[in-house]
Order: structure tokens, then C-alpha cells, then sequence
């Protein structure tokens, strides 16, 4: 998540950078050949190009309205488990008698965030993070998980054998919250929970697995890739014809403004290639790139608030944004 003011004209000219380039390419070649070499012909009536235009526009703004939706469906759910998150820890704390298990409670609690939010950043044939443009902007921020280790981050939250169990398992997070189950029926068993408490604290593993599933059903199904495709072969005709069409419009100028064929192409076809970007940058809000739901800093933020429940003091600082980018 993008943490500043805005992003700065020169972040944004930098990341499409390579776009500019071809556009560049596009708009000069059939200017030249239009003005020194006399090919006419090449020019294009206006009007076609502003249909395809304008349906270009339409499904560019369709999919990035959509993929803002996916977005803002992600951060919801963070943001549900982020409250759900707190009330287990209150009612790990004040309906379970042993001190003991509380804490296990709620450090194996903090023990799901972290294997699902490694679960979340695993890469996906659809995401885009290892494009080049992507892999470059890269090197502003770092993952955190591709920086560290899971088990070593499990092995720190949860018992040995816990955690040998659960690095098992194909689904992590999943078997966490099964252990969490078992442990409870365990300590109503043993006496150290009420029933009702008990029916309380299972009510809220299901409300737990529920939010889980909806993260995986965000990360586990891409934005349809129909709309994706024709949203691409839209813009790259609209933006491959443009230079064509604009010849005449300058030339009715005068001579010599033909030359303004190649800058205004460029921006207007600039425009067009990066909402198509916009729109590709938003579609996995859980990838790993810079417009992502910052899940990493969300699991720090709730890891503090549950240690204190318990009343530690030694606690993990917040994450801060890295160059204005938090994760």
C-alpha cells in the first residue's frame, strides 16, 4: 500500500517508462514516413479510431472499477479480521482459567496470521509481480515474506510439535485453526472452560475460517481473464492507431505541425496504457506489490494488541512505510 500524498509524476513516468518507449516508436515512425518520405495514404480518418477509442475507454474503465472492488473486498475482510482477531484475544484471556493456555491461545493465533499471510503472498501464474516493470519497482520496498522464513517464524510463536505438524500440512493457516479447535475441547474437558465459553470461542474459529476463505477465494480466483485479454487487445489497437489518425488533424494546421503528431500521440496514447497499468496493479491485492492490502503491518498490528492483552512490554515495533510504500 502506497502510504504517501500520491505517488510523484516521476514514479509513475519511471514505472511506464517502457511503455513510453514503444509509444514513442509508434508515433514517430508513421510521422516520418508521412512527412519526409510523402506517404499520405498512411493517415486514418478520425472517426474509427474515436469507436474503438471509445470502447476502449468503457472496458478500461470497467476493469478498473472491478479490480478496485477486489481491492477494497480484501482490505474489508483484513479489516474484519483484524476485529476478530482482538476478541479472541479477550475472550482467550477472560473465558479460559489456566494462564498458561491463554497464552498458547493467543500466540497460536498470532502463529495463523503468519501462515496465512505467507499463504497469501505465494505466487500465482496470473499475478503480476514478476514483470519487469513490477520487478524493478521492486527494489523500493521489500516482501517480508520472501525475506524470512516461515517455520523459523513458526517455530518462535508455537511448541515444536505444533509446529512440526502443522509445517506437515499443505494448508498451514487451516491446521492452525484445527489445533485451536482441539486445544479447546481439551481444556472444557479438563474443567478450565465454561460451555457456554466454550460455544463462544468455537463461534468465533468458524468466523475465523470464514475470513480465511474469503482471502483465499480473492487470492485463488484472478480477475476473469476474458475481461483481462479484450481489455488489453483493446488498448494496444486503440494506441497502435492513434499516431495513424492524428496525421491529418496536424496537417490541417499547416505543414509543419505534423511534427506535433509524435508528443500529442504519445500522450494521449499514454493515458490509455497507463489505465490499463492502474488496473493490472490492482487486480491482486495480495501479490506482493506496491498497491497490495499491506497484510504484513495489519498481522504486526494485531501481534502487539494480543501481547498486551497479556500485558508483555517486550513487544515488536510497527511496521513503518519504506519509501512510502507498507506491506
Amino acid at each position: 500500500m502506497h502510504a504517501g500524498n500520491q505517488y510523484s509524476l516521476k514514479e509513475f513516468i519511471v514505472w511506464t517508462r517502457r511503455d513510453i518507449y514503444a509509444l514513442l516508436f509508434l508515433a514517430a515512425v508513421p510521422t516520418i514516413l508521412f512527412q519526409l518520405f510523402n506517404w499520405h495514404w498512411l493517415a486514418i480518418p478520425w472517426v474509427p479510431i474515436a469507436m474503438i477509442g471509445t470502447a476502449a475507454a468503457f472496458i478500461v474503465g470497467f476493469k478498473n472499477t472491478q479490480t478496485y472492488n477486489r481491492l477494497w473486498e480484501a482490505r474489508q475482510i483484513y479489516g474484519a479480521i483484524v476485529n476478530s482477531s482482538r476478541s479472541w484475544g479477550v475472550m482467550a484471556r477472560d473465558f479460559v482459567k489456566d494462564p498458561a493456555a491463554q497464552k498458547t491461545l493467543i500466540y497460536r493465533h498470532i502463529a495463523w496470521l503468519t501462515a496465512l499471510r505467507f499463504q497469501l503472498r505465494e505466487s500465482r501464474k496470473w499475478e503480476n509481480t514478476e514483470k519487469k516493470y513490477n520487478i524493478e519497482y521492486k527494489r523500493f520496498y521489500k516482501i517480508p515474506e520472501k525475506e524470512s522464513n516461515l517455520e523459523t517464524e513458526l517455530k518462535a510463536l508455537i511448541s515444536e510439535e505444533d509446529a512440526t505438524y502443522v509445517l506437515q500440512k499443505k494448508n498451514r493457516a487451516t491446521q492452525l485453526i484445527s489445533l485451536q479447535s482441539l486445544h479447546l475441547k481439551q481444556l472444557k474437558e479438563a474443567g478450565h472452560i465454561e460451555p457456554l465459553n466454550y460455544i463462544e470461542l468455537q463461534n468465533m474459529l468458524v468466523n475465523l475460517y470464514e475470513q480465511q476463505g474469503k482471502c483465499e477465494r480473492i487470492k485463488n480466483f484472478p480477475y476473469p481473464r476474458q475481461f483481462a485479454s479484450i481489455n488489453k487487445f483493446f488498448i494496444v489497437l486503440f494506441i497502435s492507431i492513434v499516431p495513424f489518425g492524428l496525421l491529418n488533424e496536424f496537417q490541417k494546421m499547416g505543414e509543419h505541425y505534423v511534427w506535433l503528431n509524435i508528443p500529442f500521440s504519445i500522450i494521449v496514447c499514454w493515458v490509455f496504457s497507463s489505465m490499463e497499468r492502474v488496473g493490472e496493479a490492482t487486480e491482486n491485492p495480495f501479490e506482493g506489490g506496491a498497491n497490495d492490502v499491506p497484510i504484513t503491518a495489519l498481522s504486526r498490528t494485531i501481534e502487539i494488541d494480543l501481547r498486551e492483552m497479556l500485558d508483555e512490554t517486550e513487544l515488536p515495533p510497527a511496521l513503518q512505510p519504506v519509501n512510502n510504500i507498507l506491506m
